[in-house]
């Protein structure tokens, strides 16, 4: 196995399992924040406003993981 190819394999496993189970747990931590703020402690207005907040933030994660994401694979494609 030449340095490429096990470049190649990293990069192929990263890309395949790794950045999707990412995903997968953002998104399920995302779920599990609609979840917490609207269906367990939607009468609790101070727990609303936290819950609303943990949204945000697994929000603008998971923007930012897929834009990584997206720009790493263009400069792989680019380059590779």
């Amino acid at each position: 196995m030449t340095f490429a190819e096990f470049v190649d394999s990293v990069r192929g496993f990263l890309n395949y399992y790794v950045v999707p189970l990412i995903f997968a747990v953002a998104f399920l931590s995302f779920l599990w924040g609609i979840m917490r703020t609207f269906i367990y402690h939607g009468e609790n207005p101070k727990s609303q406003e936290a819950g609303r907040m943990f949204l945000l933030w697994g929000l603008l994660g998971m923007v930012i993981i897929f834009s990584v994401w997206g720009l790493v694979n263009m400069v792989l494609a680019t380059f590779f």
